[in-house]
């Protein structure tokens, strides 16, 4: 299906077994509760998705099982997340196959690339298949920054649609308007800047606690692309202690153990990572619950009509 680019994408977690083994049932099932509760896109395979701890069959099968459950009725987006490009552009041939609608596309794992060899790898990605991408852009953690002017050099390939920012700089939002005006649609990539994001040009969330949270999630952001910030600002306060946790390594970690505080999954997670414990779990959980205990009636909250 056609991608359109605006609303809140959750960035899907990946489901475990005890035994780090793929749940591929459970998955799916997250997935389509997401989908009951308003979501307009998903994002497979990402960070949250832990993209580098799966194999290439295991991701494959897990857009596969993504495809099944959207069937049409919301896009679905792969993390490209290689170590090299060539890999990179064998991936996006290989989701291409898969029939999923478009890419989220990283730069090379690992190795921290120049500006210029960040061009060449999304631009090498980009000409790979003929999904739309969107760019991920995240130096905090892939310590590789694409800035304005090299987004600027991308702007001639068709296929580079929109970008994902999550340097945590929203004025790049204002930057990248100013060059380029409207050439890639925006999206907001940290979760607890989002309404900040969307007052400066982002139609899009790619989200981690929405996997939490989804109902409020969509709620505040559907006020928020209607302009209607004062009656978004308390479902964003509210959801705001949460929502920084996004901004942390342990993320995955993070978001996962809210998902099985609120009953959406299972807070297990493939080695190097492991779940929390002590200190760290107890802060964690206080945050969720909290969260849990103080939830919105939507029922009460302004709705978009």
């Amino acid at each position: 299906m056609k991608v359109n680019w605006r609303g809140v994408f959750p960035a899907v977690t990946t489901q475990f077994n005890a035994d780090e083994s793929l749940n591929v049932e459970s998955t799916q099932r997250n997935m389509q509760r997401l989908i009951d509760d308003g979501v307009n896109g998903f994002i497979m395979l990402g960070t949250v998705g832990e993209n580098c701890s799966l194999r290439p069959e295991e991701k494959l099968t897990i857009l596969r099982a993504a495809k099944e459950v959207a069937g049409g009725k919301v896009p679905i987006l792969s993390g490209v997340a290689e170590f090299t490009t060539a890999q990179a552009a064998d991936y996006a041939k290989a989701a291409e196959k898969v029939g999923i609608d478009g890419l989220m596309v990283l730069p090379g794992m690992v190795y921290n690339s120049d500006a210029r060899e960040t061009v060449q790898h999304f631009r090498t990605v980009a000409r790979a298949s003929g999904l739309p991408i969107m760019i991920y852009n995240n130096p905090m953690v892939y310590r590789v920054d694409l800035k304005t002017e090299s987004l600027a050099q991308l702007a001639g390939e068709k296929t580079i649609v929109a970008l994902k920012d999550s340097s945590e700089d929203v004025r790049r939002l204002n930057d990248v308007h100013n060059i380029l005006g409207d050439r890639f649609v925006l999206f907001a990539g940290v979760d607890d800047l989002v309404i900040e994001s969307v007052l400066l040009g982002a139609v899009g969330w790619v989200s981690g606690l929405t996997n939490a949270f989804p109902k409020e999630s969509v709620r505040m952001m559907e006020l928020a692309l209607a302009g209607r910030y004062e009656e978004a600002l308390p479902i964003y306060r509210w959801l705001m202690p949460s929502l920084h946790l996004d901004t942390f390594p342990k993320l995955v970690q993070y978001i996962k153990l809210a998902e099985q505080i609120v009953g959406r999954g299972s807070e297990m997670v493939r080695s190097p990572r492991l779940v929390l414990e002590g200190e760290e779990r107890a802060r964690v959980t206080k945050i969720i619950e909290e969260a849990v205990r103080n939830r919105p009636d939507l029922d009460k909250l302004p709705s978009v009509a």
